[in-house]
């Protein structure tokens, strides 16, 4: 169920020589380069480092911890390691696994989006599978999960296949352009978005009714990212492709989940790609809208009890009007978490604050701090209620204490 909105690294043909290959496959077709650099662009697309590797660990060694309401799943090693990894997996056990969700070792739990990924084509399944067996061997074994009974009887698992795993291959749609097609095959299949940014039922199955409308995932919003939600708040070909080449835009940068999906992948997509996740979550939308050029706040902003606050602890990074400090802190003015109704996040951010984001060499965003136990739930409320007044990019209502006490909870829980 990571995340995300959207998903990671392509190493193409610059970054392959970052990667050290195996030499004992004995499949010819197998042993194509091009096949192999083919399947770690597709990897990256597919999010497999950000979920298989450790902080400062070794790529594909697993062993990252999922919070889940049943206890805590960690992910295993893909490498190709004929010990700890999958370098014994013929290809019927790699396509078993990816797309049906059931390994050598059982059925998987749907943490790993087997559901998503059962839209791969067989082509992008073959060139996964040679770059896997290609990969550097990791000498670290899997971790036990710490799950509940009875969600750590992987037998269970085969009733929930039964109730939510619809295998359906992906099918383009004839009345759509060929980028808007590949662009749903990265968001819902390769990207697996859903699995962060659908709503989930009480077993923890895809709400598909409610696709793309936004679900909270380890104490989290992920947004609404459906076409008329995205419109609404600003969003266009320009912007979109801009945050998700950079990870950062006018419209501000990401953060938790969404920033390690940005850094390890979607920054490394090709552009031709971005474009047609745009095409795709905007429905074709070519047209970039006229927003409001910045100014300084209004009397009335300045009379609200907010705008004090906001100069107390806002400003200093983010700027006396909300325009934000380059590598320092992102811009305020028409971000688009400011400009959300649901203050989920803005709540979640104010509290919890946001370690260190390093992009590259070049790009960096300094840590925001946690104002948990600094401001109370009044005080928080006046300043998103100045922000979304002064800042958002237009008509987010007004919030209440009532409101933000309740996310405060739901956070604390």
């Amino acid at each position: 169920m990571k995340k995300s909105a959207l998903t990671l690294i392509a190493l193409g043909l610059a970054g392959l020589s970052q990667t050290t290959f195996a030499t004992d496959n004995s499949n010819t077709d197998m042993n194509n380069l091009k096949l192999i650099q083919r399947g770690a662009y597709l990897a990256d697309l597919g999010d497999c480092e950000g979920c298989h590797t450790v902080a400062n660990g070794q790529v594909y060694g697993g062993g990252r911890a999922f919070k889940t309401p049943m206890g805590t799943i960690y992910s295993t090693n893909i490498s190709s390691s004929k010990k700890h990894g999958i370098g014994n997996y013929t290809y019927e056990d790699f396509v078993n696994a990816v797309q049906k969700g059931v390994a050598p070792i059982g059925n998987l739990y749907p943490a790993m989006p087997y559901v998503s990924y059962s839209k791969l084509t067989p082509e992008d399944m073959k060139a996964l599978y040679a770059y896997f067996m290609h990969t550097k061997p990791v000498d670290q074994a899997n971790r036990e999960n710490d799950l509940t009974f009875p969600a750590d009887i992987r037998f269970g698992l085969k009733f929930w296949n039964m109730l939510e795993f619809k295998d359906q291959p992906f099918q383009n749609d004839p009345k759509k352009s060929a980028t808007w097609n590949r662009g749903r095959y990265l968001v819902e299949g390769l990207g697996h978005c859903g699995e962060c940014h659908t709503p989930r039922n009480f077993i923890m199955g895809s709400e598909n009714n409610k696709a793309l409308q936004g679900a909270v995932v380890d104490g989290v919003n992920a947004p609404d990212l459906t076409t008329a939600r995205l419109k609404q708040e600003g969003w266009n070909k320009d912007n979109l492709a801009k945050f998700l080449k950079d990870g950062v835009s006018p419209a501000g940068t990401s953060f938790d989940e969404m920033f390690i999906v940005e850094k390890h992948s979607l920054t490394h997509a090709k552009q031709a790609d971005v474009d047609a996740i745009v095409t795709y979550l905007l429905d074709g939308d070519n047209q970039v809208k006229s927003v409001n050029t910045l100014t300084t706040f209004t009397k009335e902003d300045m009379a609200m009890p907010g705008y004090g606050i906001y100069m107390a602890r806002c400003a200093g990074c983010h700027g006396n009007h909300g325009e934000g400090t380059p590598n320092v802190a992102p811009p305020l003015f028409h971000n688009a978490t400011i400009s959300n109704p649901n203050i989920y996040n803005t709540v979640e951010v104010i509290m919890n604050g946001i370690p260190v984001e390093t992009y590259n060499h070049l790009k960096s965003y300094y840590a925001m701090p946690s104002y948990k136990g600094r401001i109370n739930a009044q005080q928080m409320t006046d300043l998103i209620n100045f922000l979304h007044k002064s800042l958002a990019t237009s008509n987010t209502p007004a919030t209440t204490t009532n409101d933000v006490q309740t996310v405060i909870n739901k956070i604390n829980n």
